[in-house]
């Protein structure tokens, strides 16, 4: 079996409209609730939001496994470490 078969979220955290760096802060603090390799989904507005949250995310320690451009909106998928940090 593979570790990660299918990216289906675990959760899910709509921060449209949440401005930086408190979109950032509370996907961060929505991840540390999550168990080990858990997937995460957050909803971002364009702009600024897209710009920094994947890579502050990456410089946490999180992965950042897929981005999808949605109409009006992006869709991150963030993967927990499978080791807590």
């Amino acid at each position: 079996m593979k570790p990660y078969p299918l990216l289906t979220p675990d959760a899910q955290l709509d921060l449209r409209g949440t401005p930086c760096p408190m979109n950032f802060v509370r996907t961060k603090l929505r991840l540390e609730k999550m168990s080990p390799s858990a997937l995460l989904e957050v909803w971002l507005d364009a702009g600024e939001p897209i710009e920094q949250v994947p890579d502050s995310l990456t410089m946490a320690g999180y992965h950042v496994e897929k981005i999808t451009d949605c109409t009006g909106y992006f869709s991150l998928l963030v993967r927990c470490p499978s080791t807590a940090q």
